[in-house]
């Protein structure tokens, strides 16, 4: 329902969403501004080419090829790789309004590091049941799970 929230929201919000969830469960829900930070798992991409990208719903195997022979590969950035889409992520941080942290431990970095890239004006929302941050001690903190977090942050946007 927490997807769904942040769909509706752009009826009369311009929604940016960046996840670090390779899942496809923000575009099931309608959102359409969905920035995949570290991939999405229904792709692939050759193992030299980070910018063909290719929808890929079955299994993917060793021998996988694009038409040029090389290699298909999950087109997920893993552990120690650099995390191609960081600067559009920069681009819209460094642009919000509003910056709502939803489900995340702000341990993991670089993502973690958006934070740093706000306007000062903006304002900062955290939704976590578990999350205790230097972001936690304000009115802006519901320490409750995303869905219940996000009917909160609907109502406080609309009043």
């Amino acid at each position: 329902d927490a997807h769904k929230i942040l769909a509706e929201l752009e009826k009369d919000f311009e929604v940016n969403i960046v996840t670090q969830n390779v899942d496809d469960l923000h575009e099931r829900a309608g959102s359409t501004n969905v920035l995949h930070l570290h991939g999405e798992l229904l792709k692939v991409r050759a193992v030299n080419d980070l910018q063909k990208i290719i929808s890929w719903e079955g299994d993917l195997n060793l021998g996988d090829q694009d038409e040029l022979g090389n290699q298909l590969r999950p087109h997920i950035v893993w552990f120690g790789e650099m995390v191609p889409e960081m600067d559009n992520a920069v681009a819209i941080a460094s642009q919000a309004d509003i910056f709502i942290v939803i489900g995340t431990s702000m341990q993991v970095y670089p993502a973690a590091g958006l934070i740093h890239y706000i306007p000062h004006h903006c304002e900062v929302f955290v939704i976590d049941p578990h999350l205790e941050t230097q972001y936690t001690t304000s009115k802006n903190f519901f320490k409750t799970s995303a869905t219940e977090g996000m009917k909160k942050m609907k109502k406080l946007l609309y009043t």
